[in-house]
């Protein structure tokens, strides 16, 4: 197989897993990299506290150092946790001669709050590693710390950006995970060049052991791979984000990202298309069926694990249509990136209801609309006519805005079952019926479908 590109970190031991060297090795691994280390510390830790810290001598850093970098050919590394003034010297001595780029996360305090830098070490930071960085990707108490500011708002991040760029890296990412914001912003910084902002969206979860440390490693490996430092940077924050949409409850504090995630997501695709195909075949067969599908082709959305965009989800690549005998066929095969209005509605749907999985195109008519009332099916209706001028009604760019826009401000998201398109101008008005999975999805069918058919006119 072709050489994989090797990423060295250099950082301290987390014996709970979710940060330092074991997230910096996961998170390296997961992005087809082969990760070296350097231990500069053992730290006897778990997700509420840092119980005790071990460092090994300087001149023990320097020879695990020194040794990977005789024999093994470094594409990239980074830094984390150093500890003290010592190692630090020892480690930019080594580092001074340094051919491949280096991520230099300069890690102070654990997430769980346990000091991980002594206070002399410090200044050796900043004077020692800081003008090797070819990136230094400081959070806002980080930053705030180097800088002596105080952080509050977009000008203090740039201001302390560029005070940080004055200590020799040579670019800066300034992380905006503290920040209190409905995005979480990192701002990207170079001597010469204007700020830009790297926006993704914030995940509410306690999940964030370790969020620095697979950022931080994300970014070498994209780098390792050849990457210049902005696409790194985005990859790494699309990793970052999904780890943490996967992130579990691990101990009594807060858990670790799922640094898994992309293998859970990438598993789950040919389940997912076995399952629509079955899911085709039971619909079809169906008594009813017919009489809940708009006039138009209706169809299926089934989403992966953490799915974010068209390709992770699924439908059939003709949807079902009603034929002149009154049957449902399924027309094509199960197909990802298919069925474009209903999975751009799902998309939108999950960003409030993240457990929801799967959506079903089905008739906006007055009939099916009182047996979803009669059966307490909350429906929210999206707002056709208030659309912003940029949404129009092509490649469900409507269901993409309108998903969320119906969802966001109701108290009671969790009891919508039922997303409705009033349609518009040639357009037929259609409801989009969710579910957590096919299972449940098969179960809300066949209640409709009784309720149809004891009351087949109520509206």
């Amino acid at each position: 197989m072709d050489r994989l590109p090797c990423v060295l970190t250099i950082a301290g031991s987390d014996s709970g897993g979710g940060a330092g060297i074991q997230a910096d090795l996961k998170t390296i691994t997961m992005l087809g990299g082969y990760g070296a280390s350097v231990i500069t510390a053992l730290t006897a830790q778990n997700t509420a506290a840092v119980t005790g810290i071990h460092a090994p001598s300087a001149k023990f850093v320097a020879l695990q150092l020194k040794t990977v970098l005789d024999d093994i050919a470094v594409d990239a590394a980074k830094t984390g946790m150093l500890f003290s003034a010592p190692i630090i010297e020892a480690v930019a001595a080594l580092l001074k001669k340094k051919t491949f780029p280096l991520v230099v996360d300069p890690v102070c305090v654990a997430t769980s709050g346990g000091k991980l830098l002594q206070d002399d070490a410090v200044e050796a930071v900043v004077d020692r590693m800081f003008p090797l960085a070819d990136l230094l990707t400081p959070n806002i108490p980080e930053a705030e710390l180097f800088t002596g500011m105080e952080i509050k708002s977009r000008e203090d991040i740039l201001l302390a950006g560029k005070l940080l760029l004055k200590m020799g890296p040579k670019a800066v990412l300034i992380k905006g995970g503290h920040a209190d914001s409905l995005a979480v912003t990192d701002w990207f910084m170079k001597p010469g060049a204007d700020p830009i902002p790297f926006m993704q969206r914030r995940v509410d979860t306690d999940c964030t052991h370790g969020t620095g440390c697979t950022l931080s490693s994300a970014i070498a490996t994209g780098l390792a791979k050849g990457l210049d430092l902005g696409a790194a940077i985005l990859r790494g924050q699309e990793y970052l984000n999904m780890a943490l949409r996967a992130g579990y409850r691990l101990g009594e504090g807060g858990g670790p990202p799922n640094h898994l995630a992309p293998w859970i997501k990438e598993r789950a695709r040919a389940d997912v298309l076995a399952s629509v195909d079955d899911l085709g075949r039971r619909l079809a067969a169906r008594p009813g069926l017919r009489d809940m599908l708009p006039g138009g082709r209706a169809n299926v959305a089934v989403a992966v694990p953490f799915a974010d965009c068209l390709q992770d989800v699924a439908g059939f690549s003709g949807g079902f249509i009603t034929t002149v005998r009154g049957r449902v066929d399924v027309v094509g095969y199960p197909e990802f990136g298919a069925s474009v209005r209903a999975a751009s509605l799902l998309l939108s749907a999950r960003r409030v209801r993240p457990e929801i999985h799967c959506a079903m195109t089905l008739s906006g008519g007055g009939a099916l609309l009182g047996a979803l009332k009669a059966l307490d099916m909350g429906t929210a209706w999206m707002d056709w006519d208030g659309r912003p001028d940029y949404v129009n009604g092509a490649s469900g760019a409507f269901e993409e805005w309108g998903g969320l826009d119906a969802l966001k401000a109701l108290p009671d998201a969790e009891r919508v079952r039922v997303l409705g398109d009033p349609g518009g101008l040639g357009r037929e008005s259609v409801v989009y019926l969710m579910a957590t999975d096919m299972a449940e999805l098969l179960v809300f069918l066949r209640g409709i479908a009784d309720e149809l058919t004891e009351n087949p006119g109520e509206v």
